[in-house]
């Protein structure tokens, strides 16, 4: 993973055999963009989808939008094919790999084999080029530690809840909601908290999948509110409605931004020699200490990378 945090708070989905709407994507707020060759290009539009993706990431207009490919997965005959003429042809403007599916590291490490060897073709930079693994079913599920360390270029672990939910059998229709009869609590936790757990301890970012009911603003701030507060870094959207919403419940709260800025310039004083060389100090009515940073860190690295200014300055006490 790049050492550069680049926020995914939104992760915009757009059809690649669509031209119309890449072209409007290129402006729209989101985080990342991928167009996509899987689910929603039909058969039939596979190959000359692939064209349209290529010629468009070729192109100009595009703003600080992470870009990314989802291909076919290894499954099917489309794969090599998808990766082999996007990337040699438009490698170059190319951000990730977005690979659906994955049951196990094989997948993983068969896309960055044929990417390195593409990279090389075309004298692209060897391994600049992510991958995003989708975790689609149950054996992707209990491969996790593995997919996520199965290649330098993992960036990202994404949830597929649809093809997940048809793995394990559950009685429900409607993407992110709760299966009738399961009255307390969430039935995706364990799941969500899985994938979470294996991104913080590889280091990659956790994204959590779409809320199918677009028109449903509220429903989906529900949804995203759930993955933030355990700790995601963004969801998809499926619709341009739904940016603001992401982008405002995966960025920290002004409140919590501000006070993570707090805590590290304060500690950095008092840790330093003309503060004292504390360890632990009290800020207000709180004590702070290493586990402080750490904590404040996170907040400030994604307020930052979501380009938020704070309201609130420490002021150093032998300041004046």
């Amino acid at each position: 993973m790049s050492s550069v945090y680049r926020p995914r708070r939104s992760v915009l989905a757009v059809p690649g055999s669509s031209r119309k709407m890449i072209d409007k994507a290129k402006g729209l707020p989101a985080d990342e963009i991928f167009l996509d060759l899987e689910d929603a290009v039909a058969p039939l539009a596979k190959q000359e989808a692939r064209a349209t993706v290529a010629d468009a990431l070729a192109e100009d207009g595009w703003g600080d939008q992470i870009k990314v490919v989802r291909v076919n997965d290894w499954t099917t005959e489309w794969t090599y094919a998808d990766v082999v003429e996007v990337v040699g042809r438009a490698g170059a403007d190319l951000d990730a790999i977005l690979l659906p599916k994955v049951p196990d590291a094989s997948h993983v490490q068969a896309l960055d084999l044929l990417l390195t060897q593409i990279e090389k073709a075309n004298g692209l930079e060897v391994g600049r080029i992510g991958i995003e693994p989708q975790i689609e079913n149950a054996i992707g599920l209990t491969n996790i530690d593995a997919i996520a360390t199965a290649s330098p270029r993992v960036q990202t672990l994404v949830f597929g809840p649809a093809d997940f939910m048809a793995s394990i059998n559950m009685r429900t229709l409607v993407v992110g909601e709760q299966p009738d009869g399961y009255d307390r609590g969430d039935a995706y936790h364990h799941i969500l908290m899985t994938i979470l757990l294996a991104a913080r301890a590889h280091r990659v970012q956790a994204i959590d999948g779409p809320y199918l009911q677009i028109r449903d603003i509220e429903a989906f701030r529900r949804s995203a509110q759930r993955t933030a507060a355990l700790g995601f870094d963004g969801k998809w959207v499926l619709h341009p409605t739904q940016i603001e919403a992401a982008n405002e419940v995966f960025s920290p709260r002004q409140g919590d931004y501000d006070r993570a800025e707090l805590i590290l310039d304060a500690y950095e004083f008092h840790t330093s020699a003309a503060g004292g060389g504390r360890g632990a100090v009290m800020l207000g009515d709180e004590m702070i200490d290493e586990a402080s940073r750490k904590m404040a860190l996170v907040i400030s690295a994604k307020g930052r990378a979501a380009g938020m200014k704070r309201n609130t300055d420490f002021v150093r006490p032998d300041a004046g």
